[in-house]
């Protein structure tokens, strides 16, 4: 589940009860200061929020010359603090994804959606979940860490709940994933 401070919570929970999705004007239980601004710009950068064209005042959040941008709920922050949004909403919401995939398929489009992360923790998970596992030499050749490194963060995947099973292939400890957290 997607971690949120109490803040960013009752913003997106708010949003999920509006019927447009959109996340200002502010709550009454909440007071506009720099604590808001951050968990604001947290939300759009995790793509929680996002900006759309408005003609409502009070929910302008961004002015770029004539246009007015105010922030609405996307599914992803929805699914974050898990509610489904109301009908309106959720057409909203889809409507805006469609148009996002849409816009993401111009070529020209700079603000395309972001493609998955792909993280040295990912790239262990990965050749841990092969079928022939991966010794530590592959698995440092791969993230560049350092031998102990390298094991903590086994142990942290165990500590996760992921069963990482030993083995040897040709005369080396292998390690795979053996069971899925």
């Amino acid at each position: 589940m997607t971690k949120l401070t109490d803040t960013q919570g009752i913003l997106l929970s708010t949003a999920s009860q509006r019927d447009d999705g959109s996340v200002l004007p502010l709550p009454d239980t909440i007071k506009a200061d720099g604590g808001t601004s951050k968990a604001l710009a947290s939300l759009l950068k995790r793509g929680l929020v996002e900006e759309r064209e408005t003609s409502d005042q009070t929910a302008v959040h961004r002015i770029d010359g004539d246009l007015r941008y105010a922030l609405h709920l996307t599914p992803a922050g929805a699914s974050a603090i898990g509610v489904v949004p109301t009908s309106s909403a959720t057409n909203d919401i889809e409507g805006a994804a469609e148009q996002a995939l849409a816009s993401a398929a111009q070529p020209t489009t700079a603000s395309a959606s972001a493609p998955t992360r792909v993280t040295k923790a990912t790239t262990v998970l990965g050749l841990l979940t092969r079928t022939t596992g991966a010794t530590l030499p592959e698995l440092i050749e791969a993230t560049g860490w350092l031998p102990h490194t390298t094991r903590a963060a086994l142990t942290g995947l165990r500590k996760k709940g992921h069963e990482i099973a030993r083995t040897k292939r040709d005369g080396a400890t292998c390690y795979r994933i053996a069971e899925q957290a």
